[in-house]
């Protein structure tokens, strides 16, 4: 991808999709009405997706539309669910909270679809979860790694909570890179929440915060943050500062030699795709703790099966990335297709209550399950270290890890 801030090859995409609130996506062959589908006549299954498939978060949105659009047809190629084709309804969420809710609102009122898979800022989330569960009276499915505390009746959380992000990544960090911390971010709710949860675990490990500060969305200068860094002698940067000023961010650190003396950088937000805004050297030893790397799928079943055919429908565009909530997406479609499925039914509270407890024996990463009660979902975590651009694991998740959330 070009180091330029995210700008990937959209063209195929955006040519073959008019993009447009509620545009329809079946995918070329994905559905048509088959002997074995008893209950076609009833019409489709319908599923939003509401996703930044425009604005600063398209690089992530594209890809998780891709998914989206393998995973149904993967579900209408064995036969559809319920003896019915699921139809795929998309809203353009634009990266911007007040075209999103008119935008959802009409996969609600006028699509009248049975559940809504998307969002991804913390911001967006809240800003149409209304709009779905309470006003629209629909089943959502969240499906991006976050800061934790959502627990809105009806609304699931497929993606990684602080919990399965740092409980085991922060005394990792302090026994193999120091104690001296600092904990930059962007000025929003993700890094503060995050940052507040990371502080706790690195006190009770004998750790110290020697430097937290908070900045515009837009900021490239970090001039002033790098030498307070190295005045502090810090030795690990727990870094929630997002793009565009990551980027700046990185060089800066790297400029100022932290790396070259023996500095870390970790990230719970990083991985592969991230090879789009920094140079290789930049990300040298950058520790990282997601649910899914593409090395994952070295170790063969099903994480290999998803990622080749991944690869196969959409070589050389946007990345299967648990960064911009790929295999989190791929999770909460499954996850609902078992709830439906063990419900007979796409009816809310039948659904929900089916999907309180849903499992998943494979899917990217490893095997999934809802933890009763939470809305939040069991998963395996592995951390990993960029080497040379690609990311290697070093530690391996066999677990299911529990994300203490609600």
């Amino acid at each position: 991808m070009p180091n330029n801030g995210f700008e990937l090859t959209r063209r195929r995409f955006l040519s073959s999709l008019a993009l447009s609130a509620g545009a329809i996506v079946t995918g070329a062959g994905s559905w048509v009405i088959r002997p074995s589908w008893a209950n076609a006549a009833q019409g489709p299954i319908k599923l939003g997706f509401a996703m930044d498939m425009t604005g600063a978060l398209a690089f992530a949105g594209i890809a998780n539309a891709n998914v989206a659009k393998m995973a149904i047809k993967d579900i209408n190629d064995s036969g559809g669910l319920l003896g019915r084709p699921i139809e795929l309804h998309i809203a353009d969420t634009a990266s911007n909270e007040s075209v999103a809710v008119g935008n959802v609102r009409k996969l609600i009122q006028r699509d009248e679809v049975d559940v809504v898979v998307g969002g991804l800022a913390s911001s967006m989330r809240n800003a149409i979860k209304d709009v779905i569960v309470k006003r629209g009276k629909t089943l959502y499915l969240y499906p991006q790694f976050y800061e934790g505390k959502e627990c809105t009746p009806y609304l699931f959380c497929t993606g990684a909570t602080p919990a399965q992000q740092c409980d085991e990544f922060i005394p990792w960090l302090i026994k193999g890179s120091g104690k001296r911390f600092a904990l930059p971010g962007s000025n929003y709710i993700w890094p503060r929440t995050l940052n507040a949860y990371a502080r706790k675990l690195i006190e009770a490990g004998g750790g110290e915060v020697v430097f937290e500060q908070y900045y515009p969305l837009d900021q490239v200068d970090f001039s002033a943050t790098v030498n307070g860094i190295i005045s502090n002698k810090v030795d690990v940067i727990f870094n929630t500062v997002i793009a565009p000023g990551v980027g700046p961010f990185f060089k800066q650190l790297y400029e100022a030699g932290f790396l070259k003396n023996g500095g870390r950088i970790a990230s719970v937000n990083e991985d592969e795709l991230y090879r789009g805004i920094h140079q290789v050297q930049e990300m040298e030893g950058l520790a990282s703790r997601l649910d899914y790397y593409k090395a994952v799928a070295k170790d063969g079943g099903a994480s290999a099966k998803i990622q080749a055919e991944y690869d196969a429908a959409y070589p050389g565009e946007n990345l299967f990335t648990a960064s911009s909530a790929g295999p989190s997406t791929y999770r909460a479609i499954k996850l609902w297709e078992a709830a439906v499925k063990e419900a007979g039914t796409v009816e809310r509270e039948l659904v929900a209550a089916a999907l309180d407890h849903a499992k998943i024996s494979d899917g990217p990463g490893g095997p999934a399950e809802m933890v009763p009660g939470s809305r939040h979902c069991r998963m395996r975590m592995y951390t990993a270290v960029a080497k040379e651009g690609n990311f290697e694991i070093v530690q391996r998740g066999e677990s299911l890890i529990e994300p203490k959330e609600c």
